[in-house]
């Protein structure tokens, strides 16, 4: 789930400078970045908004409830039937903490137990791994895992970026071949 923080736009977008409310006027109203996931959910990403949270689905925490209240008479029926109630806890734990934040200036990947904060200037490039993970490259041997952003996410982290790097479904080949024949 992604959700947009606008606290940050300015309340005054007329002044005395008109190339600063020109500025002003497109970071607020400038373009609305549609991306599959956004769309789904019934947001608009507004370019120049201050932050973009992507968290785990809340509904798998329904989803474990509904595990612990059907798997209730063979819990028990075991002896230290408490620990096995240790796992779905520490999921939904693991589900409330886990987030990435992602404004024009940093990135920050929440993880269960720590918390990690890095400039945008800091990040070399995004590496897509299996099942469409996304991390950060930082250097050579060091990567920040983003949780929660797969490679559908790319256009919106794109914008949330301030367009630090481009939008893989925006770049089109202006020469197609296929276009051609």
């Amino acid at each position: 789930m992604s959700s947009t923080d606008d606290r940050a736009v300015p309340a005054d977008t007329t002044s005395a400078d008109p190339r600063r409310a020109t500025e002003a006027s497109q970071q607020v109203d400038g373009e609305l970045a549609w991306t599959p996931r956004v769309r789904d959910e019934g947001r608009k990403l507004r370019v120049g908004s201050r932050a973009l949270v992507f968290k785990p689905s809340r509904l798998t925490i329904f989803a474990i409830l509904v595990a612990v209240v059907g798997s209730t008479p063979l819990v028990f029926s075991l002896p230290w039937f408490w620990v096995a109630l240790l796992a779905p806890a520490a999921a939904i734990a693991w589900i409330l903490r886990v987030r990435t934040t992602v404004d024009p200036e940093t990135v920050t990947a929440r993880g269960a137990f720590s918390s990690r904060t890095v400039a945008w200037d800091d990040v070399r490039g995004l590496r897509i791994g299996s099942r469409s993970r996304v991390s950060a490259v930082l250097g050579e041997d060091d990567d920040l895992v983003l949780p929660a952003v797969h490679a559908r996410d790319l256009p919106a982290l794109s914008v949330a970026s301030g367009g630090r790097f481009a939008d893989p479904a925006a770049v089109t080949d202006p020469e197609d071949p296929a276009e051609g024949h």
